[in-house]
Protein backbone atom coordinates (compact mmCIF):
# COMPACT_ATOMS: atom_id res chain seq x y z
CA UNK A 1 0.00 0.00 0.00
CA UNK A 2 1.32 3.59 -1.36
CA UNK A 3 2.86 5.43 1.78
CA UNK A 4 1.00 8.83 2.01
CA UNK A 5 2.58 12.47 2.40
CA UNK A 6 2.38 14.23 5.36
CA UNK A 7 -0.77 16.85 4.46
CA UNK A 8 0.62 20.03 6.62
CA UNK A 9 3.32 21.41 6.91
CA UNK A 10 5.09 24.74 8.79
CA UNK A 11 7.54 27.32 7.99
CA UNK A 12 10.78 25.53 6.35
CA UNK A 13 13.51 26.73 4.35
CA UNK A 14 11.63 24.86 1.77
CA UNK A 15 8.95 27.14 1.20
CA UNK A 16 5.67 28.58 3.53
CA UNK A 17 2.60 26.35 4.61
CA UNK A 18 0.69 25.64 1.27
CA UNK A 19 -2.50 25.73 0.97
CA UNK A 20 -4.71 22.13 0.85
CA UNK A 21 -5.09 20.19 -2.69
CA UNK A 22 -8.36 20.85 -4.29
CA UNK A 23 -8.46 17.32 -5.23
CA UNK A 24 -6.09 14.48 -5.45
CA UNK A 25 -6.79 13.62 -8.94
CA UNK A 26 -6.32 17.46 -9.62
CA UNK A 27 -2.52 17.31 -8.37
CA UNK A 28 -2.36 14.20 -9.59
CA UNK A 29 0.47 14.60 -12.44
CA UNK A 30 2.93 17.84 -11.93
CA UNK A 31 5.77 19.51 -14.55
CA UNK A 32 8.17 21.68 -12.37
CA UNK A 33 10.86 24.05 -13.86
CA UNK A 34 13.20 24.49 -11.05
CA UNK A 35 16.45 27.00 -10.57
CA UNK A 36 18.92 27.62 -8.00
CA UNK A 37 20.73 31.10 -7.91
CA UNK A 38 24.00 32.17 -6.33
CA UNK A 39 25.91 35.25 -6.44
CA UNK A 40 29.48 34.73 -5.51
CA UNK A 41 29.36 31.15 -5.60
CA UNK A 42 29.42 30.87 -2.38
CA UNK A 43 27.19 33.85 -2.05
CA UNK A 44 23.88 34.58 -1.26
CA UNK A 45 21.63 32.24 -2.61
CA UNK A 46 18.19 31.65 -3.36
CA UNK A 47 15.34 29.25 -5.87
CA UNK A 48 12.94 29.53 -8.18
CA UNK A 49 10.01 26.91 -8.44
CA UNK A 50 7.26 27.05 -10.73
CA UNK A 51 4.95 24.23 -11.34
CA UNK A 52 2.30 23.01 -14.08
CA UNK A 53 -0.60 21.08 -13.84
CA UNK A 54 -0.80 18.25 -16.33
CA UNK A 55 -2.58 20.39 -18.55
CA UNK A 56 0.04 22.88 -18.28
CA UNK A 57 -1.47 25.64 -16.79
CA UNK A 58 0.33 27.40 -13.73
CA UNK A 59 -0.17 25.37 -10.33
CA UNK A 60 2.02 27.94 -8.43
CA UNK A 61 4.93 29.61 -7.86
CA UNK A 62 7.75 29.56 -5.30
CA UNK A 63 10.79 32.00 -4.73
CA UNK A 64 13.04 31.77 -1.46
CA UNK A 65 16.13 33.10 0.01
CA UNK A 66 18.48 30.47 1.54
CA UNK A 67 21.74 32.07 2.80
CA UNK A 68 25.07 32.11 1.84
CA UNK A 69 25.61 28.99 -0.61
CA UNK A 70 26.91 27.54 -3.97
CA UNK A 71 24.80 27.78 -7.18
CA UNK A 72 24.83 24.05 -7.06
CA UNK A 73 23.72 23.67 -3.56
CA UNK A 74 20.78 26.14 -4.30
CA UNK A 75 19.71 23.61 -7.28
CA UNK A 76 19.10 20.95 -4.76
CA UNK A 77 17.34 22.76 -2.90
CA UNK A 78 14.71 23.88 -5.70
CA UNK A 79 14.17 20.47 -6.35
CA UNK A 80 13.57 19.35 -2.59
CA UNK A 81 11.65 22.35 -2.39
CA UNK A 82 9.36 21.05 -5.32
CA UNK A 83 9.10 17.60 -4.21
CA UNK A 84 7.77 18.90 -0.78
CA UNK A 85 5.26 20.65 -2.41
CA UNK A 86 4.17 18.10 -4.51
CA UNK A 87 4.21 15.96 -2.08
CA UNK A 88 2.27 18.05 0.40
CA UNK A 89 -0.39 18.40 -2.39
CA UNK A 90 -1.05 14.66 -2.79
CA UNK A 91 0.72 14.52 -6.48
CA UNK A 92 2.03 10.68 -7.57
CA UNK A 93 3.54 11.80 -10.77
CA UNK A 94 6.04 14.58 -11.41
CA UNK A 95 8.40 15.70 -14.02
CA UNK A 96 11.26 17.92 -13.44
CA UNK A 97 13.47 20.10 -15.91
CA UNK A 98 16.22 21.68 -14.69
CA UNK A 99 18.67 23.45 -16.74
CA UNK A 100 21.75 22.08 -14.13
CA UNK A 101 23.36 19.09 -15.94
CA UNK A 102 25.08 18.85 -12.94
CA UNK A 103 21.69 17.54 -10.72
CA UNK A 104 19.80 16.07 -13.49
CA UNK A 105 22.94 13.76 -14.11
CA UNK A 106 23.79 13.13 -10.24
CA UNK A 107 20.14 12.60 -9.96
CA UNK A 108 19.84 10.10 -12.61
CA UNK A 109 22.90 8.16 -11.92
CA UNK A 110 25.24 9.40 -14.63
CA UNK A 111 27.97 11.11 -12.37
CA UNK A 112 28.77 10.52 -8.80
CA UNK A 113 28.51 13.15 -6.30
CA UNK A 114 31.20 14.01 -4.61
CA UNK A 115 30.95 16.76 -2.79
CA UNK A 116 30.44 16.70 1.10
CA UNK A 117 28.20 19.53 0.80
CA UNK A 118 25.97 18.00 -2.01
CA UNK A 119 25.88 14.27 -0.25
CA UNK A 120 23.09 15.00 2.64
CA UNK A 121 21.17 16.62 -0.03
CA UNK A 122 21.32 14.31 -3.11
CA UNK A 123 20.46 11.44 -0.13
CA UNK A 124 17.30 13.74 0.66
CA UNK A 125 16.02 14.41 -2.80
CA UNK A 126 16.85 11.05 -4.10
CA UNK A 127 14.78 9.54 -0.75
CA UNK A 128 11.83 11.75 -1.62
CA UNK A 129 11.83 10.93 -5.55
CA UNK A 130 11.35 7.24 -4.73
CA UNK A 131 7.77 7.93 -2.72
CA UNK A 132 6.29 9.03 -6.15
CA UNK A 133 4.80 6.23 -8.29
CA UNK A 134 6.42 7.83 -11.38
CA UNK A 135 9.29 10.16 -10.95
CA UNK A 136 11.32 11.85 -14.13
CA UNK A 137 13.73 14.72 -13.80
CA UNK A 138 15.51 16.14 -17.70
CA UNK A 139 17.49 18.78 -18.49
CA UNK A 140 16.80 21.65 -20.55
CA UNK A 141 18.15 24.60 -22.35
CA UNK A 142 18.29 27.93 -20.08
CA UNK A 143 15.80 29.83 -22.48
CA UNK A 144 13.20 26.95 -21.58
CA UNK A 145 13.71 27.32 -17.81
CA UNK A 146 13.60 31.44 -17.35
CA UNK A 147 10.58 31.73 -15.37
CA UNK A 148 12.73 29.57 -12.64
CA UNK A 149 15.77 31.65 -12.98
CA UNK A 150 13.68 34.75 -13.11
CA UNK A 151 11.97 33.71 -9.48
CA UNK A 152 15.03 32.71 -7.87
CA UNK A 153 16.92 36.43 -8.61
CA UNK A 154 13.74 38.02 -7.56
CA UNK A 155 14.07 36.49 -4.25
CA UNK A 156 17.70 37.42 -4.21
CA UNK A 157 16.83 41.03 -5.61
CA UNK A 158 14.03 41.33 -2.52
CA UNK A 159 16.92 40.24 0.38
CA UNK A 160 19.61 42.89 -1.64
CA UNK A 161 16.92 45.80 -1.49
CA UNK A 162 16.71 46.20 -4.44
CA UNK A 163 13.64 47.54 -6.21
CA UNK A 164 11.55 45.82 -8.28
CA UNK A 165 11.62 46.23 -12.19
CA UNK A 166 8.29 48.03 -13.35
CA UNK A 167 8.74 46.14 -16.94
CA UNK A 168 8.97 42.54 -15.22
CA UNK A 169 6.04 43.72 -13.11
CA UNK A 170 3.74 44.59 -16.16
CA UNK A 171 1.78 41.91 -18.22
CA UNK A 172 4.44 41.20 -20.76
CA UNK A 173 3.49 41.22 -24.46
CA UNK A 174 -0.52 41.62 -23.92
CA UNK A 175 -2.40 40.64 -26.86
CA UNK A 176 -3.64 43.12 -29.96
CA UNK A 177 -6.99 44.22 -31.14
CA UNK A 178 -6.76 40.99 -32.94
CA UNK A 179 -5.78 38.19 -30.15
CA UNK A 180 -1.97 38.40 -31.26
CA UNK A 181 0.55 38.45 -29.02
CA UNK A 182 4.67 39.11 -29.72
CA UNK A 183 6.82 36.60 -28.10
CA UNK A 184 10.77 36.43 -28.45
CA UNK A 185 12.35 33.07 -29.40
CA UNK A 186 15.32 31.96 -30.12
CA UNK A 187 16.74 29.17 -32.87
CA UNK A 188 18.98 26.80 -32.08
CA UNK A 189 19.53 23.12 -33.32
CA UNK A 190 16.43 22.80 -35.48
CA UNK A 191 14.26 23.90 -32.76
CA UNK A 192 12.67 27.28 -32.06
CA UNK A 193 12.38 27.84 -28.46
CA UNK A 194 10.07 30.58 -26.74
CA UNK A 195 11.79 33.37 -24.53
CA UNK A 196 9.25 33.69 -22.54
CA UNK A 197 6.01 31.83 -20.96
CA UNK A 198 3.04 31.77 -23.16
CA UNK A 199 0.72 30.88 -20.55
CA UNK A 200 -0.87 28.13 -22.42
CA UNK A 201 -1.88 24.59 -21.77
CA UNK A 202 0.05 21.74 -23.44
CA UNK A 203 -1.43 21.05 -27.08
CA UNK A 204 -2.71 24.17 -27.83
CA UNK A 205 -2.35 24.93 -31.59
CA UNK A 206 -0.87 28.30 -32.34
CA UNK A 207 0.07 29.85 -35.82
CA UNK A 208 3.79 31.15 -35.56
CA UNK A 209 5.02 33.97 -37.79
CA UNK A 210 8.67 34.54 -38.13
CA UNK A 211 10.54 37.68 -38.00
CA UNK A 212 14.45 37.79 -37.47
CA UNK A 213 15.29 40.56 -34.71
CA UNK A 214 19.07 39.93 -35.73
CA UNK A 215 19.92 39.43 -39.77
CA UNK A 216 23.41 37.47 -40.13
CA UNK A 217 25.45 39.79 -42.21
CA UNK A 218 26.18 38.96 -46.06
CA UNK A 219 29.88 37.72 -46.55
Amino acid sequence: MPRRAPTSRGKSLFGEAAPEAKSAAAAAAYRINIDGASRGNPGPAAYGVVIRDASGSVVTKLKKYIGRFTNNVAEYYSLIAAMDYAQSHGARAIRIESDSELLVKQMRGFYKVKSADLQPLYERAQKMSKTFDSFGIDHVYREQNREADALANEALDEVEGKPANPAAAAKPNAPDSTGRRRIPARFRGGVLYLLEDVGLPDGTVVEVSIFPLQKRESS
